[in-house]
């Protein structure tokens, strides 16, 4: 990379900013996939709640549909739903730390976005 005192070439400040909104970019994309199977696993643990622990459902693991009770199944879609919603909060705060990150970049190279119409 260039030296602190060598201003960087308008070419190096324009790839470090396409860089900078691809990542923002993919982290908001894998935050809306996340907040997505949050809804499903809600929907599905709102769904089975009421039904009798004994009852029979079906869960695909790898890809394979598997017989288990609901008893068995709630349990693991919680923990999954909560792991989830964690991973999401995290994602959310390197959301926002790489935003912030981007702002100073702009500051400090003075980059003003020109709107295309």
């Amino acid at each position: 990379m260039s030296s602190s005192n060598k201003k960087p070439s308008d070419a190096e400040l324009t790839q470090q900013y396409n860089q900078y909104k691809n990542e923002l970019q993919s982290l908001a994309q894998k935050i809306g996939e996340l907040e997505s199977e949050v809804e499903e696993h809600k929907l599905v643990i709102d769904s089975i709640s009421p039904l009798e622990p004994e009852r029979k459902c079906f869960r695909m693991v790898g890809g394979v549909l598997v017989e288990r009770t609901v008893k068995e199944v709630l349990p693991a879609l919680e923990t999954n739903y909560g792991g989830i919603q964690q991973v999401i909060q995290s994602l959310l705060q390197s959301y926002k730390r790489k935003e912030q990150e981007f702002m100073e970049f702009q500051k400090k190279h003075n980059i003003q976005v020109v709107s295309r119409q």
